[in-house]
């Protein structure tokens, strides 16, 4: 697993929690640097929460029959329109998945979001809590995310 972050403190973490690779996920240079520690190769697919400019560099390392989710935005970019025809070459998939419209739709989510809760529970799957606040200090913490100061998980205590 390759993993993407903008700083080397996140990229750290990363390594420690398991990636086999962590590089810096801006769009200029990120198709050589994932090909770099894909050792050469196009990768199958890329999961996106950034967005924005990252979505063409993306497209570009992705291989045959590639596939890219993009589930978030947090550049807050508008990404360049697709051709079509750039995407036939490669037989290349580009998908969206938001989880709040999943869970609103009656039974589409119910199984699969039993289980995620059921190993979060037992600890089977444990998110990585960065800081906690109090929710007097809500704003602090919205800051703190969007000045990418935080990483990991936000808690914002009652």
């Amino acid at each position: 697993m390759i993993v993407t972050a903008s700083s080397d403190e996140a990229r750290a973490t990363a390594l420690e929690l398991g990636a086999d690779a962590a590089i810096d996920g801006d769009a200029e240079g990120y198709r050589e640097r994932v090909l770099d520690a894909h050792h050469g190769r196009p990768v199958d697919i890329i999961l996106d929460a950034v967005g924005g400019s990252v979505l063409d560099s993306a497209l570009d390392a992705l291989g045959y029959l590639g596939r890219r989710v993009t589930y978030g935005a947090s550049s807050r970019q508008t990404a360049s329109a697709i051709a079509p025809s750039r995407l036939a070459v490669d037989s290349i998939t580009v998908a969206g998945f938001s989880l709040i419209p999943l869970i609103a739709r009656d039974g589409a989510s119910g199984a699969a979001l039993e289980e995620l809760l059921d190993l979060t529970a037992r600890r089977r799957l444990r998110p990585l809590v960065g800081a906690e606040y109090d929710l007097a200090r809500a704003r602090d913490a919205h800051e703190d995310m969007l000045g990418r100061r935080t990483r990991g998980k936000l808690v914002l205590r009652p």
